[in-house]
């Protein structure tokens, strides 16, 4: 019988002040039973970081032909693909011929060996962004996690404030792509 996965509940607040962007959502995420907390945590500051009304969860872990979000215009077509982790190099080649922008949120062990695998292919993509988040910040966003959360994320100069109203978590996704 193959596991189920688990439905997460978050009432999220952004405070973007770099793109004006001020709006509260509600969301349900589907945590694969492979994904930890600490990687669906990453896809919600994802959804933080690059909050619309059109963007949406992908299928994730389930699908490898989508991403972890994306955003697409009225047409259907992909204007905003986003991953987070480290994706394999053919992988991201595919989504930045299929998508106007490529956004990798990269986390976790040994990044800094993933990065110098692909960085040279990679950095050829003019369409994709690559942003790095410290180890000990992405451990600290999973420890936020609930099956019921109220979240508020304010975003300034680069600078990411997560906090529940009990906890605050202080990170910087560092850009590693020109």
């Amino acid at each position: 019988m193959a596991l189920k996965a688990t439905v997460f509940k978050a009432d999220i607040q952004v405070a973007d002040m770099d793109r004006y962007h001020y709006a509260d959502y509600s969301l349900t995420l589907a945590r694969h039973p492979s994904e930890t907390d600490e990687r669906m945590m990453v896809r919600l500051l994802a959804f933080a970081l690059f909050a619309d009304p059109a963007l949406a969860f992908g299928k994730g872990l389930c699908a490898d032909d989508e991403p972890d979000l994306w955003q697409r215009d009225l047409t259907g077509a992909i204007e905003r693909w986003i991953d987070v982790g480290q994706p394999d190099e053919k992988w991201v080649r595919k989504a930045c011929g299929r998508a106007r922008e490529v956004v990798l949120l990269a986390y976790g062990r040994a990044l800094d060996v993933w990065w110098n695998g692909v960085r040279g292919r990679l950095e050829r993509h003019g369409n994709l962004r690559v942003f790095e988040l410290e180890r000990e910040a992405s451990a600290e966003l999973g420890r936020l996690a609930e099956r019921t959360m109220r979240l508020q994320f304010t975003i300034q100069d680069g600078h990411v404030l997560v906090t529940n109203g009990r906890d605050t978590v202080s990170l910087e996704p560092r850009r590693l792509t020109a």
